[in-house]
């Protein structure tokens, strides 16, 4: 019986290895990227060429052997990363030069921004422009020395086979320049600390906005140009410096562009969400791949235009938006994945942009059938809405309420029959081939999700988003949070990895004040407080007041970096300094409250003259140059309360409460029994405290 067992365990055993050989079989080769866990790197690990990650071991035999270093920097829902790969790095004859002359490595930019900075500003200053793929061509120790973005075939071995000669033939004219572009990298981050009191004023501001305006498309929306980009922290800016200066010019401008954007083909009308920038200048024809820092930012900001405006299709746009990032974006945990990528398998079986996504008018009209001529003309199934290959793109240009007066119908009929047909065409599309999804989980774009979901709360009162918002913060907690203080910034299969950077405390202690400010719970600003102190203690530079993107524990790159100017997503320094002042004021620090006018002060002057690259430095500006307010409720209708401050679009207050005595400095001695005050200040002066919201607000709007 006992040999019957053991040559059944064996037979299983030996089948078991024979699937997985066969498995293994399928390729014709595999790299080292197999054993890596970003998807992005997975995309490669079958490629013929020999790929690394980006390690130590790797970068010691780059030395050991001499050998130039191929530099390659993409993510996974990168389309022209695809397109490269596709036409070079599957190639064999262009693998064969590689793998002779060079040590390749494969790095995701996502998880490691940090490499990411050093190299895309090696190649900007190389070439004067940037993006992904980013190829940089390095030496043994690390110093670049060429670089760009997509090459095709031709041009990518002709440059290969120049530098390999240049380096066997000519090595110190390699390391030369490499000096020379090491030195250009050090001193485009210099900082100058900026020792004069700081002094900010309300018409700079106004005359870098004035100046900014030349920039803007009044009629469309977004930047001018031939591609439209989202940038929501840009017009978190603009919505707020609008109200707040009851400038009515910039008010109209965010609100056409947020209209714009969500009637335009860049939102995905049928799923929700937005893809992450358009190819024409009318947010038409989208780049299709879905992130989830667009996404998480954009409901952010189309919450609290909402407020501003009232408008039902930012409501909608909102809903339908975490609709998206719940059902495709979200792990049971309550992480959120990374990114959807832009390609998917079209109907003859091969990888097309878009593909999941466009229709055609024989597929809508089996689909919607005797509701097809009202979908046509809603969603313009016409010349407008033609794409390529008879396929449309879905996109509306014009609102519900004239769509529904031209063809007689009652707003709610046209809700109902746009719903229907959006659902029946949902279904169908489930059908579909999916498209690549980016399964990591970076803390600090959860962090933005966060605080996405916490500004959908705050605004429409939705108990559900709360309790997503809390989900999420406490998967932060216990799986990207160390015993030691320390963050995580990757999380993957049940795998916590790399150490966390500048971005992942500054926007988790955002999202933690956020967290605080719905739920009252001061544990999580006592986490956001925790948070801050690491960083000042591993990331903070006291020459220059400003934070470096790396901490001191960290691996040492050729260089240590600084990210001050805004982008997509606030710089990590301009998110750290609006925590600082926000903690400087919950708990009465005036290290922290320095420490933030101090990195303002350094960078004044850059954020005055480009108002569009330091945004999120005005924003912090406008605290200082308007009245900026302390609200604190103490009593036993302390959240109540305070979610009826939120029903107001006020962004220069902070809010602060507790149900019962609290030993938080911004709220010690104010409770009273069987009462609920607010208290509102302006620079440690407090007007005499008032039971009523409506009164207190007004109180607030009129000493603007």
């Amino acid at each position: 019986m006992r040999i019957t067992h053991l040559l059944l365990i064996i037979s299983c055993f030996i089948i078991s290895c024979n699937k997985k050989q066969a498995k293994e079989e399928y390729y014709k080769y595999t790299n080292n990227l197999i054993s890596e866990t970003s998807p992005y790197l997975l995309q490669h690990a079958h490629n013929p060429v020999d790929w690394n990650a980006w390690n130590e071991e790797t970068l010691n035999k780059a030395k050991a052997q001499n050998k130039l270093i191929i530099i390659s920097i993409g993510y996974s829902a990168c389309h022209w990363c695809h397109v490269m790969e596709e036409e070079s790095f599957e190639d064999e004859a262009v693998a064969k030069l590689m793998n002779d002359n060079f040590i390749s490595i494969k790095v995701d930019r996502e998880e490691r921004p940090d490499i990411d900075q050093i190299y895309m500003n090696a190649v900007q200053l190389m070439t004067g422009k940037g993006g992904w793929p980013l190829n940089c061509i390095a030496l043994p120790d690390g110093r670049p020395i060429f670089g760009g973005t997509y090459f095709t075939k031709k041009e990518w071995t002709k440059a290969l086979t120049e530098l390999a000669d240049l380096y066997q033939n000519n090595p110190e004219k390699a390391s030369e320049y490499a000096d020379k572009l090491i030195k250009g990298i050090h001193e485009q981050q210099l900082i100058t600390v900026n020792n004069k009191e700081a002094n900010f004023k309300k018409l700079e501001i106004f005359t870098a906005v004035k100046s900014w305006q030349k920039d803007l498309d009044f009629r469309d929306g977004g930047l001018v140009g031939e591609t439209k980009f989202p940038m929501p922290g840009s017009l978190h800016f603009l919505l707020r410096y609008g109200v707040q200066n009851k400038d009515k010019t910039i008010q109209k401008y965010v609100q056409t562009t947020l209209t714009k954007m969500a009637d335009g083909g860049i939102y995905d009308a049928i799923g929700g969400g937005f893809a992450r920038y358009s190819t024409d200048s009318k947010w038409h024809i989208p780049h299709f791949e879905k992130m989830l820092y667009d996404n998480a930012q954009l409901v952010s900001l189309y919450s609290d235009a909402y407020l501003v405006t009232k408008d039902e299709l930012y409501k909608k746009t909102v809903h339908e938006t975490l609709d998206f990032v719940e059902r495709e974006l979200m792990d049971s945990s309550g992480a959120f994945y990374s990114s959807v990528d832009a390609d998917s398998k079209n109907k003859a079986g091969k990888l097309e942009e878009g593909a999941y996504y466009v229709w055609s008018k024989e597929e809508l009209h089996s689909i919607l059938k005797s509701d097809y001529a009202l979908f046509e003309k809603y969603f313009n199934i016409n010349e407008n809405g033609l794409w390529e290959n008879k396929n449309y793109v879905l996109f509306k240009n014009q609102s519900d309420k004239d769509f529904a007066l031209k063809n007689k119908l009652s707003l709610k009929e046209l809700e109902s029959k746009v719903k229907n047909c959006k659902q029946l065409l949902l279904t169908a599309r489930n059908k579909r081939p999916l498209p690549h999804l980016d399964n990591k989980t970076l803390t600090s774009w959860n962090a933005l999700m966060i605080k996405a979901y916490v500004s959908a709360y705050r605004v429409f009162r939705n108990p559900h988003y709360k309790e997503i918002a809390l989900k999420n913060a406490s998967f932060i907690v216990n799986s990207q949070l160390k015993k030691d203080g320390s963050l995580y910034h990757s999380y993957k299969d049940g795998k916590s990895t790399i150490a966390g950077f500048s971005e992942d405390y500054a926007a988790v202690t955002d999202a933690f004040i956020g967290v605080y400010q719905i739920t009252l719970d001061e544990n999580w600003l006592r986490k956001a407080k925790q948070l801050t102190d690491y960083a000042m203690k591993h990331f903070w530079d006291k020459k220059t007041n400003m934070f470096y993107f790396t901490s001191d524990t960290s691996e040492n790159l050729i260089t240590r970096k600084m990210e001050i100017a805004d982008n997509v997503i606030p710089g990590s320094n301009s998110m750290m300094a609006h925590n600082l002042f926000q903690l400087g004021h919950y708990y009465s620090n005036n290290e922290y409250a320095k420490t933030a006018e101090n990195m303002l002060n350094n960078v004044s002057e850059e954020a005055l003259q480009s108002p569009a690259e330091y945004y999120n430095w005005l924003n912090l500006m406008l605290n200082y140059t308007d009245n900026y307010f302390e609200v604190a409720l103490s009593g036993k209708e302390a959240i109540g309360k305070t979610t009826q401050f939120y029903g107001y679009y006020l962004p220069n207050i902070l809010l602060a409460g507790a149900t019962s005595e609290s030993n938080l400095p911004i709220l010690k001695n104010r409770f009273v029994d069987n009462e609920t005050y607010i208290y509102v200040c302006v620079n440690k002066a407090c007007k005499k405290p008032e039971r009523d919201v409506v009164t207190a607000v007004e109180k607030i709007k009129n000493s603007l």
